[in-house]
């Protein structure tokens, strides 16, 4: 009989264990689920955390204002909806130009600004005023920069020293002019109201570019670097009360954020299909004609060269003062050798 007791102790003792470790993880439970609901319901909702590399990024990128529906006058071009080439030219849609050379301001020997001005009626210049339309749009160079504006790849400024950004809605309105309003008319032949709308650009009175670049002679290579900052269209600029104001910079483009961009448009060569060139190689082989028309060299007074007292109305005198600035760079090179 003691035996029989004894077990049965033994099982009550036992099931009395495990009934309270039962009900003691029931309780852990009900304690996790109570936190948990506690932590969620004092969660604020908290902004998006943001890399400080990007926050830095966006700090020194351009804040330009931009209107909603701001567009510039550019017409559409439609893309081909079949291969328009008989050979495989993807590869070079995605071409990257190279990095610049490093040049240390301690080895710049000789240093000097020039502005540039491309007159595309002259026949190498030519290909500035290539009118077929492509997959990537029309060829024009004016096209090229007006569409990099209206894609926001690159951004146009007012200036040469890219101080103050423009919108899109200012570009087009130095591009095309003021908006005017139009009457609109019913069926009947009746005014129903006006509409401001542009006036239509063309693209072939953009005949002249401004360059500006820097001339650098380092000494560490022994060499002359031409180094082009900035772009700029011209145009001829009349009020509409019919006051011609003269050839006008309509706004300016740092180069190097351009770069990428040229280099995957090809330029018009009649002479060598086989062997077409980017417009990025373009510019950095020098292959156009332009004269100097500014220069920081024995110009304190900041002037452009047809600003020079008795230069003002001799065209010819301009261009000889521009080839003696050439000249003098190019026997600055020289002079540095001995033979």
């Amino acid at each position: 009989m003691k035996i029989i007791n004894l077990k049965y102790l033994f099982l009550g003792f036992v099931f009395c264990v495990m009934t309270n470790a039962v009900v003691a993880q029931k309780a852990k439970r009900g304690a996790k689920k109570t936190s948990k609901t506690k932590t969620t319901a004092n969660i604020q909702p908290t902004e998006p955390s943001v890399d400080s590399s990007s926050s830095l990024a966006a700090k020194s990128a351009d804040t330009t204002p931009v209107a909603k529906n701001d567009s510039l006058p550019i017409k559409m071009v439609k893309k081909s909806l079949r291969p328009d080439e008989a050979v495989e030219t993807s590869g070079l849609r995605d071409r990257i130009p190279l990095n610049y050379e490093h040049l240390r301001a301690d080895d710049a020997a000789f240093r000097q600004k020039l502005i540039r001005e491309i007159d595309c009626r002259e026949k190498i210049n030519l290909p500035f005023m290539y009118s077929a339309d492509a997959d990537d749009g029309n060829q024009r160079f004016i096209s090229i920069l007006l569409q990099s504006i209206q894609d926001d790849a690159v951004t146009a400024f007012s200036d040469d020293r890219f101080t103050t950004p423009m919108t899109k809605g200012e570009v087009a309105k130095m591009v095309a002019g003021e908006e005017i309003e139009v009457p609109l008319f019913d069926t009947l032949g009746q005014q129903v109201g006006t509409q401001k709308k542009r006036n239509d650009i063309n693209l072939d009175s953009f005949y002249k570019y401004h360059l500006k670049e820097e001339v650098i002679f380092d000494k560490e290579s022994s060499r002359l670097f031409w180094r082009i900052i900035g772009i700029a269209p011209v145009k001829n600029v009349i009020t509409s009360a019919g006051i011609d104001l003269g050839p006008s910079e309509l706004f300016w483009v740092y180069y190097p954020d351009m770069r990428p961009i040229l280099a995957k448009y090809e330029v018009y060569n009649p002479k060598n299909f086989s062997a077409r060139l980017s417009w990025e190689e373009l510019f950095e082989n020098r292959i156009f004609s332009s004269r100097i028309i500014k220069t920081t060299m024995d110009n304190p007074r900041d002037l452009l060269i047809a600003s020079y007292p008795g230069l003002k109305e001799n065209g010819l005198f301009q261009l000889y003062e521009g080839e003696s600035v050439k000249e003098k760079i190019f026997n600055y090179e020289q002079n540095l050798w001995s033979y």
